[in-house]
């Protein structure tokens, strides 16, 4: 398993459009991927999941990969988070 934190960059945070991105991404992957807000869990392959979140700017993450491809999981990940989904 490997765990990475990120934090929000983006204006919106993490809304509908750089949500869908994260969902979209993490389904390319057999690895299991979960998001850690606090004390609040989620699947990142489900888009009601990572919408529960409500992230905001500013706030941090923490991204749990586990399974065969799991390096290469989190590295796309957490680029997503980097870049800002595009949004920046």
């Amino acid at each position: 398993m490997i765990c990475k934190e990120v934090e929000i960059i983006n204006k919106l945070g993490l809304h509908a459009r750089p949500a869908t991105m994260l969902v979209k991404t993490a389904a390319k992957y057999k690895a299991k991927i979960k998001i850690k807000k606090d004390d609040l869990t989620v699947d990142a392959k489900s888009i009601m999941g990572v919408l529960i979140l409500a992230a905001q700017k500013g706030t941090t993450l923490k991204i749990e990969v586990d399974g065969q491809d799991e390096a290469e999981a989190i590295e796309e990940v957490v680029a997503l988070f980097a870049n800002g989904f595009g949004e920046e």
